[in-house]
């Protein structure tokens, strides 16, 4: 709340306040979502106090026009913000607006009469089976001064990634007591729980990690640590598969979230239903999950036209 406390006006950093309290408890939602939420409102404020040369209270959001929401979604395109962010931003604008209607703070009509940025219609891309199962083998890249239990956890965690269809934040985020169960139970987005068998592959890769694993672990703690002893941040996979992109010479677009859609797509070749698939991804909508049907129309075609003579 640092940026509302220096570019607001104390009635307005109150209203930002009371409306992401409101996010947290009536909404449930994550720290990460309401972290993205802060963000958005902290960067419009220093938007309007620059646009309105002092720090704009209640009255002064109220006042606005539609000229004024223009003006700061151009700056943020200026500063080479894409459309998706701007879409995110523009909608976090909404929310808090509708909050401070319904509380009885202020309105403001202008709002509605935005359009938020047409987004361009983007398709995963996953990798084949046999790329993803190469990226999935952390060894590729073992060398002598490489201790067996990074490897050993580099492994299970991309496995974790592929095998299960995990977000890197949720595979990061799991305890040694969530795999001692058959099936795991994640928490994902929107605090949305959902569950996913631990597949033989995906159960061998941990349990030789905590085999090896030399620190201490409690139940409830993150299982994957780093080379200190902390837990394991997300970048650390990141530059791994990084390097495994160059090694085995696979695309940009070989990343973490890579093997997610991959496990999706896979799976939905081999037969799964699309409603199975929503579940075990933890999508809200099944029009999220949709878009897999996709890549496999794309494969399809693509393979059309690669064996018929009259393509």
């Amino acid at each position: 709340m640092s940026d509302f406390a220096t570019s607001l006006a104390p009635d307005a950093a109150a209203a930002v306040q009371g409306w992401l309290a409101s996010l947290k408890s009536e909404r449930r939602m994550s720290a990460k979502t309401l972290e993205a939420y802060a963000r958005d409102l902290g960067q419009f404020a220093r938007f309007l106090a620059d646009h309105l040369g002092t720090p704009p209270s209640n009255r002064d959001l109220a006042l606005l026009t539609v000229s004024d929401f223009r003006a700061f979604m151009a700056r943020r395109r200026m500063n080479g913000v894409e459309s998706r962010t701007l879409a995110r931003q523009l909608s976090s604008l909404r929310s808090f607006y509708r909050h401070a209607e319904k509380t009885g703070l202020f309105r403001n009509p202008a709002l509605s009469a935005l359009r938020a940025p047409k987004l361009p219609h983007a398709v995963p891309k996953p990798l084949s089976p046999d790329k993803a199962k190469e990226l999935a083998k952390a060894d590729t890249l073992a060398g002598d001064e490489t201790p067996r239990w990074v490897l050993a956890r580099d492994q299970a965690v991309l496995t974790l990634l592929y095998a299960c269809g995990l977000r890197i934040s949720e595979a990061l985020s799991l305890t040694t007591a969530q795999v001692e169960q058959p099936t795991l139970t994640i928490t994902g987005k929107g605090n949305k729980t959902r569950l996913v068998p631990l597949l033989p592959a995906a159960r061998q890769a941990v349990a030789l990690y905590r085999e090896l694993c030399p620190f201490a672990m409690k139940p409830n703690e993150p299982m994957f640590r780093g080379q200190k002893g902390g837990p394991l941040n997300a970048r650390n996979i990141q530059l791994l598969i990084a390097r495994l992109r160059g090694a085995l010479g696979l695309p940009d677009t070989a990343t973490p979230h890579a093997l997610r859609h991959s496990f999706a797509t896979h799976l939905l070749a081999n037969g799964a239903d699309l409603r199975v698939i929503q579940e075990l991804l933890g999508h809200a909508s099944l029009s999220t999950t949709q878009v897999y049907t996709e890549v496999n129309r794309a494969h399809l075609l693509e393979q059309y036209r690669k064996a018929h003579p009259r393509a």
